[in-house]
């Protein structure tokens, strides 16, 4: 039985937890991208710098400065009829140590008819010990279309820092035309410094990425294969049920992004601004 000590220590725990949530959808007025709706709380923020030609920039601001056990952090974003949206983040999101419980994001993502909706993120950096576990929801209309990527980085090598143990779940599920297409959970758990070492997971490499793009077809993959001989990691790319997937793995963070930057190029979709500086 818990004493008095510990239940107000797990008060206290609980009160300091970071809590994050953004609420917005964009709709075409006069031809271009625009806000309609936002609800902004907590430590989670989103930003929209210039307006574009015809579409429009979205850019998640965490002013938590990272997240750790316990924390939540909520985005629900609905792109409308034949507009054109950009995600992207601020700066690399930075996942720390717990002893307790794991780090939570949830992201839900909804393209009408003829909309194109590019979610696009600077890097997530799990530290050693850090407990995470992240769920990306998506739902397209079966005209719109999707350019969407994650990279994972296990420690920050460039600092002598290595991702020994800990907890990553990720859950990602697509569905098109209300029918799903895609259905995937990674879990990592224990001894992930060991289990990164195996072949079947990642050979070693320090990070990993999935891109997946909606349409996708083999002249697509065709063409992204064509970059094959300037990849400086592993790079796997397959398409099926409509969509193309890419996979990434590789020593180092700047060498999986360099990679990332060729695949999401031939694939047309076009880099925020953040990921070019």
């Amino acid at each position: 039985m818990p004493t008095s000590s510990t239940s107000a220590a797990s008060a206290i725990f609980a009160a300091n937890r970071a809590r994050g949530s953004v609420t917005f959808d964009v709709q075409l007025v006069d031809g271009k991208t625009r806000r309609r709706q936002l609800h902004e709380s907590g430590s989670l923020r989103v930003r929209f710098p210039s307006p574009e030609d015809g579409g429009l920039s979205a850019m998640f601001v965490n002013t938590a400065g990272g997240a750790a056990g316990g924390d939540r952090f909520d985005i629900d974003i609905a792109a409308g009829e034949g507009t054109s949206l950009t995600v992207t983040t601020a700066a690399a999101e930075k996942i720390y140590r717990s002893h307790g419980p794991s780090a939570e994001i949830n992201i839900a993502m909804k393209a009408a008819a003829n909309a194109h909706l590019a979610w696009l993120p600077q890097e997530t950096i799990l530290f050693d010990q850090a407990r995470a576990e992240r769920r990306i929801d998506i739902d397209l209309d079966a005209s719109a279309s999707l350019v969407l990527c994650e990279i994972v980085i296990f420690g920050r090598a460039a600092m002598g820092e290595k991702m020994l143990s800990g907890k990553f779940i990720d859950r990602w599920r697509l569905r098109r035309g209300g029918k799903l297409v895609f259905a995937e959970t990674v879990r990592l758990d224990g001894d992930l410094g060991e289990k990164l070492k195996q072949p079947a997971i990642a050979n070693g490499g320090l990070a990993i990425g999935t891109a997946l793009i909606v349409p996708g077809d083999e002249a697509l993959v065709e063409r992204i294969r064509g970059a094959a001989e300037s990849f400086g990691g592993e790079v796997g790319i397959s398409c099926w049920n409509g969509f193309a997937m890419a996979r990434f793995c590789a020593q180092d963070a700047a060498k999986l992004r360099l990679d990332m930057m060729t695949v999401l190029g031939r694939s047309g979709a076009a880099l925020p601004r953040l990921w070019l500086n």
